[in-house]
């Protein structure tokens, strides 16, 4: 009889931790490494990857972090192509330059 009880108790104890331990993994990555993720997904059609990005972070911290990743990314082209950065975002998406 204790061995059921014991084993109930420590069934009621790691309920909790599994929980607390799947809330860790779900932390591990950061919104920069999510934002990256999507977006190289996103680039290569690889839905399984999106959706398995998007549940890294919250879809505000994702969209914070697809923003930053384009800035980045945006000013170093530009730099590259000793253009400014709005003359390249312009010719990215296949606008008349202004």
């Amino acid at each position: 009889m204790f061995d059921k009880v014991r084993k109930a108790w420590h069934r009621l104890l790691s309920a909790p931790r599994t929980e607390r331990q799947g809330e860790r993994d779900r932390r591990a990555h950061n919104l920069f490494e999510a934002a990256a993720v999507y977006v190289a997904a996103c680039a290569e059609d690889d839905q399984d990857r999106i959706d398995e990005a998007s549940g890294w972070v919250s879809p505000e911290a994702l969209s914070f972090g697809v923003n930053e990743l384009a800035c980045r990314a945006l000013i170093a082209l530009a730099r590259e192509r000793d253009e400014s950065p709005g003359t390249v975002a312009r010719s990215l998406l296949g606008l008349p330059t202004a």
